[in-house]
């Protein structure tokens, strides 16, 4: 028979002192006791005991319409110091005898008997305010894209933009009388001149101004030409092109006044101009206020399009 072969069995070694010494510590360390389990309110469950302990209190309508009104009154502030000081000054001072200066009161019942004649010039100077201004914003805005990403075109035109920018619209208004068929054409067209030039100036900035990165993104999607302009540069000039257009909406309405006083039969001009001209002083200064008024509703319009349009810069 075979033998069977004893194979050789070793202790196993005694442990290391470290090891030990670790066992020890961890015994030492471990807590002996469970912690005690979170104490939850009677009928609420956790997740919502935490949610109703961090909510804040709602705020108040007080809270809310303290600062909205404070607002309001710092807007107001300079109106309302005017009205006064035009008040003193009518009723309280020596000036208020002065035919030139009306009462606010007079001025009020002034303007609302000239509603319907401003309201019908409001018509006839917006025929003339808004194909020269939208005939300007286009023409600017599309001029100015082209210039302002071609550097040849830049030193072409700017140094021609420099020299007639500066002149101002109101010497074109003779000679466009004088050599266009009608009146209307003739303030159209100083219009026009008026609003362009801010539309171009701020177009060609925005694309002179666009970061390398987006012309570098644009030449690896393969975009050039027209789609070049329409995709990444006329978005990226776009705040550029409305500050301009606020400009230049400004100085159409001055360009548009002062057309409509030489020589226009119908117009906010023309009535300002005509009860001028036959002392009629409380219905000018009405005319005066409100061709105001139609100025900053218009503005307002152009910012509130501004701020739909810009929604990435809210």
């Amino acid at each position: 028979m075979k033998k069977q072969r004893k194979t050789d069995t070793f202790p196993e070694p005694p442990p290391m002192p470290q090891a030990i010494a670790l066992d020890d510590a961890e015994r030492i360390v471990a807590p002996t006791e469970t912690p005690a389990p979170r104490r939850e309110s009677a009928n609420v469950p956790p997740d919502i005991h935490l949610v109703t302990t961090s909510a804040k209190a709602p705020p108040t309508r007080s809270s809310v319409w303290g600062p909205r009104l404070l607002r309001t009154l710092e807007r107001a502030s300079l109106f309302i110091a005017i009205l006064i000081a035009w008040f003193v000054a009518a009723e309280k001072l020596p000036l208020g005898d002065n035919p030139l200066i009306p009462s606010p009161v007079l001025t009020f019942r002034a303007l609302v008997e000239s509603l319907p004649e401003l309201w019908r010039g409001t018509i006839s100077s917006f025929f003339i305010l808004i194909p020269g201004f939208g005939a300007a914003s286009v023409a600017g805005i599309v001029w100015g894209l082209i210039v302002g990403t071609s550097p040849r075109l830049q030193r072409i035109f700017f140094p021609f933009s420099r020299v007639a920018a500066p002149i101002p619209p109101t010497v074109y208004i003779p000679y466009a009388i004088a050599i266009l068929p009608t009146f209307r054409l003739s303030a159209i067209f100083v219009v026009f001149i008026g609003a362009f030039w801010p539309v171009f100036h701020n177009t060609a900035a925005g694309a002179v101004a666009l970061e390398q990165r987006y012309r570098d993104n644009a030449s690896i999607l393969g975009l050039t030409g027209a789609e070049y302009l329409w995709r990444v540069v006329f978005p990226a000039s776009l705040p550029h092109i409305f500050s301009g257009m606020g400009v230049g909406l400004a100085f159409s309405f001055v360009m548009l006044t002062v057309a409509e006083m030489f020589g226009a039969n119908h117009g906010l001009g023309r009535f300002v101009q005509f009860y001028a001209d036959y002392a009629e002083y409380p219905k000018m200064v009405a005319g005066i206020l409100y061709t105001g008024l139609i100025t900053w509703l218009s503005m307002t319009l152009l910012d509130l399009a501004r701020h739909r349009a810009l929604f990435w810069l809210r």
